[in-house]
């Protein structure tokens, strides 16, 4: 049997000398193959082809790694192989690579455990079997093909893209929380020094400036707000608080601590906003499709969850209406209730849009075109939203569509009303306009209709009183009939009595 080696030199076949150590478990192939005499009486080389350069090593191994033939190693097989005539199995470490050289070259390949230990101790052998490799110019190589490996899959990788969207998104949802926390924290702690200006002022931001910038509430009345963008309504209503302000005094010390979890609080919302600037232009940047489709925010997250966005974009629509409600969902299928409609695309702008009976509707719409948009944008080059345009004003239009249609709908119920007072209406009004004279041709019209509605009523009569006098002749015919069965009944139970009483006598 022949083994195939690959190694940062080059490619290697050798030959087993010994069939044994084809069936032999690891503990004996190691035992061969633990001395260098060993391991030349276990294994001999049959060929060699040595890598030009880095370049070619590095095409080499990439093509090893996606499983597929390069062109080195396609010529190294034939050559040595096929070109000679020689029959016997190439055993090869990955599976998928050997139906490949079965498919092109018609080699017959093995592939089994002993494959494996075999391979290993050729490679720490590889110096004593192929005398053209230097063990210092081997690890120059390993070190340089390596480093080149690296670099081409971090720059070239397609799920590496987007993994500053996934971090961002991540960030930003961790933020969102501690800073909640923080603020609520500092308007618990400095609302007992000024409790009025927690409903004076609302936003955390602006919250922690104000702090920042007055101190104590005494310093409220010469302090100028207009530095950090209080609008001067707001401004003259907090002065005026902070005069009547029913909030005790507190300590320098405990100001100090006030006034450095300000600082904290402001520090870290700052950054959220320039952070969701920065998550901003990388979704426009990386996936415009989905950006313009369902937002920054929504479109990020969607990524995240699904891993990478070429993973968002092999997702069906059907997946990609739910993600994010996974228990929903497996809560509903282990119950058999309800299954969930929508996701993480419940936050998107035309889901909101709709009432609650179209949300279903609108999501399932919206999730085709959105896993459309990520495919355009995981596998296409334009940095501008080519398809996403049309596919939400058709979203839109569906929207519209759906309301439209429920208030058709509803109001159908009073179309026919509407236009019975419609008529009655013109009518009056053509009878006050004009003559007196009696109009025969609308009386006609009246005088037919109803004749016939008469005419069917006097149908409907007969037909159901011809079915009263045949129900009533069925049931006089059956009680002479029932009346005679019972008769005969009657004298058969007689005679049978006068038999059976005779013959007891």
């Amino acid at each position: 049997m022949l083994i195939l080696t690959e190694t940062p030199a080059g490619y290697g076949l050798f030959e087993i000398k010994d069939s044994k150590l084809l069936k032999a478990d690891a503990d004996t192939i190691n035992a061969a193959f633990s001395t260098p005499a060993g391991a030349q009486a276990a294994a001999q080389m049959k060929a060699f082809c040595k890598f030009e350069d880095t370049k070619m090593a590095m095409d080499e191994a990439t093509a090893l790694i996606e499983s597929t033939m390069g062109k080195q190693l396609k010529k190294f097989l034939k050559k040595n192989i096929v070109d000679q005539g020689i029959t016997d199995e190439l055993a090869v470490l990955d599976r998928n690579l050997g139906s490949l050289i079965v498919e092109k070259l018609g080699i017959q390949v093995a592939y089994s455990e002993q494959v494996k230990e075999l391979s290993r101790a050729l490679r720490f052998n590889i110096h004593e079997l192929v005398a053209e490799l230097d063990p210092k110019a081997s690890e120059t190589m390993a070190l340089s093909l390596a480093h080149s490996l690296s670099r081409f899959k971090l720059k070239f990788s397609p799920d590496k893209v987007d993994t500053m969207i996934i971090a961002a998104i991540g960030l930003l949802d961790d933020l969102d929380k501690e800073v909640n926390t923080f603020a609520m924290k500092l308007r618990e702690w400095y609302g007992w020094h000024f409790p009025e200006m927690a409903k004076i002022v609302t936003d955390h931001l602006v919250y922690g400036k104000c702090i920042k910038l007055m101190g104590m509430k005494t310093n409220c009345k010469n302090t100028d707000f207009s530095k950090i963008g209080v609008p001067e309504e707001i401004e003259a209503e907090l002065k005026q608080a902070a005069e009547i302000s029913s909030g005790p005094e507190i300590t320098d010390e405990d100001m100090q601590n006030i006034l450095v979890l300000a600082e904290r609080v402001t520090e870290l919302l700052e950054y959220r906003v320039a952070l969701a600037d920065y998550l901003k232009a990388r979704m426009s940047a990386i996936a415009p499709n989905l950006n313009y489709m369902v937002g920054h925010l929504v479109g990020a997250r969607l990524i995240s969850k699904a891993g990478s966005l070429m993973n968002l974009a092999k997702q069906p629509a059907s997946t990609l209406q739910i993600l994010g409600a996974e228990k929903a969902l497996f809560r509903a299928l282990k119950t058999k209730t309800s299954t969930p409609k929508y996701g993480m695309i419940y936050h998107a702008s035309a889901v909101g849009q709709a009432s609650s009976k179209f949300k279903g509707k609108i999501a399932r719409v919206l999730a085709a075109k959105m896993s459309l948009s990520a495919r355009v944008d995981a596998l296409g080059d334009d940095a501008e939203p080519t398809v996403a345009k049309e596919f939400k004003d058709y979203v839109e239009a569906r929207l519209a569509v759906l309301e439209e249609g429920n208030t058709i709908d509803a109001s159908r119920k009073h179309l026919k009303k509407a236009n019975l007072i419609a008529k009655a209406a013109t009518a009056s009004s053509e009878t006050k306009s004009g003559s007196n004279t009696y109009n025969q041709e609308a009386d006609a019209v009246t005088t037919v209709a109803a004749s016939t509605e008469e005419a069917d009523g006097e149908k409907k009569k007969k037909k159901k009183k011809r079915a009263r006098d045949e129900d009533a002749g069925a049931a006089a015919d059956e009680e002479p009939a029932a009346k005679k069965t019972k008769e005969e009944e009657g004298e058969k139970n007689k005679k049978k009595k006068k038999k059976a009483a005779e013959e007891e006598a």
